[in-house]
């Protein structure tokens, strides 16, 4: 079989061939077919199934190039491999969806379609879970989220949270003071805020208050209003402490909880909030549960291979 895919200049074709036709090498691998490039048109021929994905992969690149849009590597090896799965046909308005941040990333983008339900989730509701293995972009997004809401003035203020979960020994035996102490449990967080937004403006905005990073515990008692609020590693808080922090919402906010259900650290099998609130909520009209599978994985490919693995093991 083969299908014909005509473009629109000679401009056109380059951005779709990439830097001397890498992206017609990379699509021929990726999807067992041969590409013939012909001036500005180029020919895909091969197994009708493998030529079928491959003409849907090529159109819906050129809808983002048409769109003023480009993909990195890295994106067009999610996009390709999604394709080539069946987990998504067209990609484009996945990939067109960007969420503009400050600093040394312009603006991040969902990679799949699980995480452009999730992103979109966001948007439309006032509280949201997103329940998923590591390395779907649970609180990378949010976090991306949460730094534009900031910049647009559509928040006061940013809101960061996870339980301290104490791995064998009592916080208060640990050395230092009590930010010394809790420093570890919230190291990722602010992994995420400085890949967003520059080192001085972390700092300022968390000297004013803009951008607070507590324990879970620090939520107690307050009212949190005009805000954007991530509680991270939630399958770690025990269901008191997570109906404690569901119970914070303030209004015009937006609260994001993110969790692994089979990643607690609860001592002793203790049961998990997350999974008990997933039980209760779920009906409740405003709430929206998003589930991320290790389709959703965007981190280097062999954690995708060892989740799966794990997964099948259990």
């Amino acid at each position: 079989m083969q299908k014909i895919i005509k473009l629109r200049g000679t401009e056109e074709a380059r951005k779709l061939f990439g830097n001397q036709d890498e992206n017609l090498k990379f699509i021929e691998t990726e999807f067992s077919v041969k590409v013939f490039a012909r001036g500005e048109n180029f020919t895909l021929k091969g197994e009708a199934l493998n030529v079928q994905k491959a003409h849907h992969f090529c159109q819906e690149l050129l809808a983002i190039i048409r769109k003023d849009g480009v993909l990195k590597k890295q994106e067009l090896r999610y996009a390709a491999k999604s394709v080539n799965s069946g987990a998504i046909n067209k990609f484009g308005h996945i990939y067109m969806d960007r969420i503009e941040v400050s600093a040394k990333r312009k603006y991040v983008v969902p990679k799949t379609k699980g995480q452009k339900s999730y992103i979109d989730a966001i948007r439309n509701y006032d509280i949201v879970f997103a329940i998923g293995p590591a390395g779907t972009g649970k609180t990378y997004l949010a976090m991306a989220l949460a730094v534009q809401a900031l910049t647009r003035h559509e928040i006061s203020r940013i809101i960061l949270t996870r339980p301290a979960v104490e791995a064998g020994e009592s916080l208060g035996f640990l050395p230092g003071d009590l930010y010394e102490k809790v420093s570890p449990y919230l190291r990722p967080l602010y992994d995420a805020l400085y890949d967003m937004l520059e080192t001085e403006k972390i700092e300022s905005y968390t000297k004013r208050g803009i951008i607070e990073v507590a324990p879970l515990g620090f939520m107690r008692g307050r009212t949190l209003n005009d805000a954007f609020i991530i509680l991270d590693e939630a399958q770690n808080c025990k269901p008191e402490q997570l109906k404690m922090f569901l119970t914070r919402l303030g209004f015009d906010s937006k609260t994001v909880i993110t969790g692994d259900i089979t990643q607690s650290d609860l001592p002793g099998g203790k049961p998990t909030g997350l999974i008990q609130a997933r039980d209760l909520l779920g009906d409740i009209k405003g709430i929206k549960f998003i589930h991320l599978s290790d389709q959703d994985v965007v981190r280097h490919e062999l954690v995708q291979e060892i989740i799966k693995a794990y997964t099948k093991k259990g």
